[in-house]
């Protein structure tokens, strides 16, 4: 909220107030609309996708990594990663990502419920393995420790 000092005492006319002015708020035709258009964008996707998918996985099953072996290693080391639905037409590729970036891994071999991959060029620190599906990329729960 913005808040406007009425006149003060010094120029005679009334004592300090505060008035506040609300700032741009959507009207309430929008309000309505918007309360009337998330149940039904909602309803549709569980329609068209059913329960506990996502529209980000609609065209098949998500990539699922269970553990990975080692989970400590570096430079030009291999990792199996095990999980499931691992396939060339799910996981199109596998990086090592810290806080800022994503840097690719070179894919060994792969399949459905299996990847082998070397491990980049990275400083040492901890990586989280993500998955790239239709174009983007997806951060798993599994970590990687790069040593010197």
């Amino acid at each position: 909220m913005v808040s406007i000092p009425a006149p003060s005492r010094r120029s005679g006319r009334t004592p300090f107030r505060s008035h506040t002015i609300p700032p741009f708020a959507p009207t309430h035709s929008r309000r309505i609309l918007l309360a009337k258009a998330a149940p039904l964008a909602l309803a549709a996707a569980f329609l068209a996708f059913g329960p506990g998918s996502s529209a980000l996985h609609a065209q098949g099953a998500a990539a699922e990594i269970s553990t990975i072996t080692p989970n400590t290693g570096k430079a030009d080391d291999s990792i199996t990663i095990v999980g499931k639905n691992l396939e060339k037409k799910v996981v199109a590729a596998v990086y090592l990502s810290d806080a800022k970036l994503d840097h690719k891994a070179e894919v060994v071999d792969q399949e459905p419920t299996k990847i082998i991959i070397k491990v980049p060029a990275l400083k040492p620190g901890d990586y989280n393995i993500s998955v790239e599906e239709s174009g983007s990329i997806y951060i798993q729960p599994v970590i990687f420790k790069v040593k010197t």
